[in-house]
């Protein structure tokens, strides 16, 4: 009962610290896009945006890390943070692979993927499954659940005991990061996602093929509806 309560308070206090975060990063990048923020205005001092928006400094640090991701805002060092751009620069695609690219082949891929790990996984990968679940639960770093994300992918293939798939999916590892990074930035699907792979895992873990594939097709449909309008060529007025 204690690791169940400890993951808990664990997984809340993650929870608050990347809710915190999200408030700040939007915040900021509204007033960046509506011209509020100007370009080559600098931003105010972590302090003082803490103090704005009522969270922590690291709370700050992580949004100001995500503006920057975005190419809408420059750290200058002993300087301070200024606004680089009044619109996110950003792609969807990897290298070689485009987001339709991704979005075409990951159906096809993954969820049979899902039910063939669910009818041979070892019990060591279905413990790691459920570790890197926890994992994802409990971190407050953007980076590092990236990182975690592409893993469990990773997993559910190499799970599945087949070749052919385990290769699929580590040859576009890097370009799933990638995009994994960019869709959490804009739409927050840090949470969401992380509760999907949770329901993956516990279907693999059971050893229901069915469940697994249903859980990993809900799962790739969430992220295809926010990669979606993020691909369509942006206008501007």
């Amino acid at each position: 009962m204690r690791d169940e309560a400890d993951r808990g308070s664990s997984m809340s206090s993650a929870s608050v610290g990347a809710r915190a975060a999200d408030g700040v990063f939007d915040g900021l990048r509204e007033d960046i896009v509506a011209g509020r923020l100007a370009v080559g205005e600098r931003l105010p001092s972590e302090a003082a945006l803490a103090e704005q928006y009522g969270v922590s400094r690291p709370s700050v640090r992580e949004a100001l890390r995500s503006l920057q991701a975005l190419g809408l805002t420059r750290t200058r060092t002993g300087s301070g943070t200024y606004v680089a751009s009044d619109r996110p620069a950003f792609s969807l695609g990897y290298g070689d692979f485009s987001p339709r690219d991704l979005s075409e082949a990951r159906p096809h891929i993954e969820v049979p993927a899902a039910g063939l790990a669910a009818e041979r996984r070892t019990d060591q990968q279905r413990a790691d499954l459920v570790a890197l679940c926890d994992r994802m639960d409990a971190t407050t770093d953007p980076g590092e659940w990236v990182e975690l994300d592409s893993r469990f992918h990773v997993l559910v293939a190499e799970a599945s005991g087949n070749a052919v798939f385990a290769r699929a999916v580590g040859d576009i590892r890097d370009a799933l990061s990638h995009q994994s990074g960019v869709v959490n930035l804009i739409a927050h699907r840090r949470e969401p996602s992380s509760r999907e792979h949770r329901a993956i895992a516990e279907a693999i873990g059971i050893g229901s093929a069915i469940e697994a594939r249903e859980a990993m097709r809900a799962h790739l449909g969430a992220v295809e509806r926010v990669v979606s309008p993020l691909s369509e060529p942006a206008s501007r007025d």
